[in-house]
């Protein structure tokens, strides 16, 4: 049984291109232009879940855990959202970066060099992201049941990534990174994209139960990213734990 999820081939691919997080036009552009939508689901999901005030910073004193944080793209709005912000990436690089980028922009985010499985706290989070991160790691059901633990009773758990799909191979992988050159050849491998109902099972057996789960749909005329039925390519589901 093996008791640790970090993929050193996938931790290397990412460490390569580290300075490139905060750069909207270098390797990590998609993502930069995914972020915005990503950000308004979470807030919207999370202020309906805990009942919050949508104010300025609607999330005050919520504990997150953004795991695989990378350069910090999702923990920074978090953190500007009010909430108290803890970012763990495999990637000592990344960590650096992020820790970099948050102290020149004022913002009080705790970073650390970690795998949930490693990463030992004295209080549960109210929230967990996992971010594209599943379809990276090593052992799915470890790294899945190591973030449960790490979460709260009544907590919520957002995981988004890539259906194992046909479809998702020709858009992922074909499209993206062969013909439109959108991310680094090889960024993604398709035996590891991860089905919804694999997903719900898993962490159906670590007391997590589905909420909802959305489609992530990318329009190439207009350009743009929204939330929508379609689930075949990229989705993001939420769980609360019970």
């Amino acid at each position: 049984m093996k008791n640790n999820t970090i993929n050193k081939k996938e931790i290397e691919k990412f460490s390569k291109i580290a300075e490139e997080w905060w750069n909207p036009e270098g390797k990590f552009k998609p993502l930069h232009k995914f972020n915005p939508i990503r950000i308004s689901y979470l807030k919207e999901n999370i202020i309906k879940t805990f009942k919050l005030e949508n104010k300025k910073t609607p999330l005050k004193d919520l504990k997150i855990l953004d795991i695989g944080c990378g350069g910090g793209l999702l923990s920074e709005p978090m953190c500007r959202l009010g909430a108290k912000v803890t970012g763990i990436d495999a990637s000592d690089k990344n960590i650096k970066v992020a820790k970099l980028h948050s102290k020149k922009n004022n913002l009080k985010i705790d970073y650390f060099c970690s795998s949930p499985e490693k990463f030992k706290i004295k209080d549960k989070f109210d929230v967990i992201l996992n971010m594209e991160i599943v379809e990276h790691v090593e052992d799915v059901s470890l790294f899945l049941k190591s973030c449960t633990e790490l979460l709260k009773k009544n907590g919520i758990m957002f995981v988004a990534t890539l259906n194992k799909t046909l479809k998702s191979y020709i858009f992922a992988i074909v499209g993206a990174e062969y013909i439109l050159r959108w991310l680094p050849i090889g960024t993604h491998e398709w035996e590891k994209f991860v089905k919804p109902d694999e997903l719900t099972s898993i962490l159906e057996k670590n007391k997590l139960k589905l909420d909802r789960i959305d489609g992530m749909n990318f329009n190439v005329l207009t350009n743009e990213w929204s939330v929508g039925k379609d689930k075949s390519v990229n989705y993001i589901a939420k769980f609360i734990k019970n």
